[in-house]
């Protein structure tokens, strides 16, 4: 016997649901705990469908799409243990939460080793306590599908060279950069250490008529400060103490291709005047030569500083600023383009998987969720290196929060990830140090009250007694903090 009903919306507590509700199948014998877990979980929000014994689920789940089934462990013709290895083989994707008596929690126990999500016992805690498993189990079900179609999407990404994302900001980087490819105009591209300039730059060159000759990339900041005009520009013998041989510079090696200047703003004074010319002019003189050389390059300059703000300070010439900024490309930090975290996660995941002869193909949702939350001060850069570590570290095929650099570096940082007052300082009231003290001082006090109580709560499984015990409160006092603290509690809690 089945049993198939449909709820239109919904949220239970303070946990989002997604657009469409979870889809919950309830496998039970006992015709009354059925019909009030249907009601139950209707009542929050939920589709539900339900069967009678095991073999009436698995030929349900064969038609009827389910993201959590709820199953009893004791049933006649086919029991829970039975319908878990089925829907392990043949449906991966459902979480199964499995119900029983207390007496066979060690039963339970081997079936969650077995791949189920969670247990329950019966009778029930609270209402709360189901509905709140369930809610994680769903959650957890569309993280996993959210990283299947992830992976998916790489295959078949349209990207601009080795650059990826889709996040708006990323698309205008893209637009900009497909249109100015074709072109021999010069390129000043802006961002943050870590962003993604060189790929950029690597990208315009590659995408453009030049794209068989020479792309040259020199960090401007590197090169010594006497011997920057002979790296650009090369050197005839005897120029200068050293120079034992004619040497050509980038410049000259760059013909008819694309020469990169990282950090351009480094450049020293006389070298910024030789660049200049050498951009309007398609000109060059070696150092110690009076003779004049024409070479055909396309420059793209990169900087992570305020060139108006060195030009303020005499530092930088104004007239190159705009020679060097026909077209400006900014790259966006990645902490702004947090959506394209699990798209960059799994192309570095890939990389250095195929490059360690790893079987590692996929993150926990768990660690994904880590990977989302964390500020990323080094950009992609830091979450490139922390893939590469994490494949290091990775043992069971799946990266789990203790893969991540950040677990191993937590009792040291100054910076913890996920911080409660860190998130209050970047909320839309502004940072922290904008706010007089006795308001940013309740500003952060709130923050970490919020996150200490819901992250207890969840520990808890929804159990205010267990919460508060952990806590070392009593139970009221727990209850009136936690409420205090904008938790949604109910008065039976």
């Amino acid at each position: 016997m089945t049993l198939s009903l449909r709820a239109s919306s919904g949220e239970y507590g303070a946990v989002r649901l997604e657009d469409t509700p979870p889809r919950v199948l309830v496998v039970d014998d006992e015709p009354t705990l059925r019909r009030s877990l249907a009601r139950l979980l209707l009542s929050r929000g939920m589709s539900v469908v339900t069967a009678d014994d095991g073999a009436v689920a698995m030929q349900l789940l064969q038609k009827e799409p389910v993201d959590v089934a709820i199953v009893d462990l004791m049933m006649p013709r086919v029991g829970g243990l039975e319908l878990l290895e089925h829907v392990r083989a043949e449906h991966a994707g459902v979480e199964v939460v499995m119900m029983t008596a207390f007496g066979d929690v060690e039963t339970a126990v081997k079936a969650v080793r077995a791949g189920a999500y969670h247990f329950l016992t019966k009778p029930f805690r609270s209402n709360d306590e189901v509905v709140l498993t369930i809610t994680k189990a769903a959650e957890r079900r569309r993280l996993v599908d959210r990283a299947a179609m992830l992976e998916r999407r790489l295959e078949h990404l349209e990207k601009f060279g080795e650059l990826i994302g889709n996040s708006p900001q990323m698309q205008e980087v893209y637009r900009l950069a497909v249109g100015v490819a074709p072109t021999s105009s010069t390129v000043l591209i802006l961002g943050e250490s870590g962003t993604g300039k060189e790929l950029t730059a690597r990208a315009i060159h590659q995408h453009s008529p030049r794209a068989r000759n020479a792309f040259v990339a020199v960090n401007c900041s590197a090169i010594p400060v006497d011997l920057v005009e002979s790296e650009l520009f090369g050197h005839m013998r005897g120029a200068f103490t050293g120079a034992t041989a004619t040497r050509p510079g980038l410049f000259e090696t760059a013909d008819r291709g694309t020469l990169f200047l990282d950090e351009v703003g480094d450049l020293p004074p006389l070298a910024q005047v030789k660049l200049l010319r050498a951009l309007q002019e398609g000109e060059i003189k070696r150092v110690g030569s009076n003779e004049t050389k024409h070479v055909d390059v396309r420059v793209i300059a990169a900087t992570n500083v305020d060139l108006t703000n060195r030009i303020a300070a005499g530092r930088f010439r104004e007239d190159l600023y705009y020679r060097l900024n026909v077209v400006a490309i900014s790259l966006p930090p990645l902490r702004e383009r947090r959506e394209d975290i699990p798209l960059l996660a799994y192309h570095f995941l890939q990389k250095y998987a195929a490059r360690s002869n790893a079987s590692i193909r996929r993150f926990s949702p768990e660690a994904m969720q880590v990977l989302e939350s964390h500020r990323w001060p080094g950009n992609v850069r830091e979450l490139e290196n922390a893939i590469e570590h994490s494949v290091v570290f990775c043992k069971d095929g799946v990266i789990q929060p203790t893969d991540l650099p950040f677990s191993r570096k937590q009792s040291t940082s100054p910076e913890p990830q996920l911080q409660p007052v860190a998130a209050a300082a970047d909320s839309p009231g502004g940072q922290l140090s904008d706010l007089p003290y006795r308001e940013a001082k309740d500003r952060a006090i709130h923050a970490f009250e919020t996150g200490y109580f819901a992250s207890l709560m969840q520990r808890a499984g929804g159990n205010v007694s267990e919460a508060a015990r952990q806590a070392g409160l009593d139970r009221s006092n727990f209850r009136r903090a936690a409420k205090r603290a904008g938790l949604k509690m109910r008065d039976d809690d």
